[in-house]
């Protein structure tokens, strides 16, 4: 996955348990640790203020992009499939959006 998460970079700069964390944000620990080892799938956007909120920092000191794989080109699940679709769509044959496929 090209999106890395520094979580802990924050967390250890913070010396803030991921417990702690958790708590203060308003989600489970699983999800953060979800979330930290970089196994998410999406991220809501009030989630990612809420972290920068508690953790004093910008998005960019939790995110940031490294090339490889799961390019702009790739299938969500990283195949890098010629065809996207929608998780949330119930067509299995739903038409490539981006391609016009």
């Amino acid at each position: 996955m090209p999106i890395i998460v520094d979580i802990d970079v924050m967390l250890a700069r913070r010396k803030m348990a991921v417990g702690t964390l958790a708590e203060r944000v308003g989600i489970t620990p699983a999800n953060l640790a979800v979330l930290k080892n970089g196994r998410a799938k999406a991220v809501r956007f009030t989630t990612l203020s809420a972290l920068c909120e508690v953790l004093e920092c910008q998005p960019g000191d939790l995110l940031h992009w490294e090339p490889g794989e799961g390019g702009a080109d790739a299938a969500p699940d990283g195949t890098g499939a010629g065809t996207w679709q929608d998780p949330g769509s119930r067509d299995s044959a739903a038409a490539d959006t981006r391609t016009g496929q």
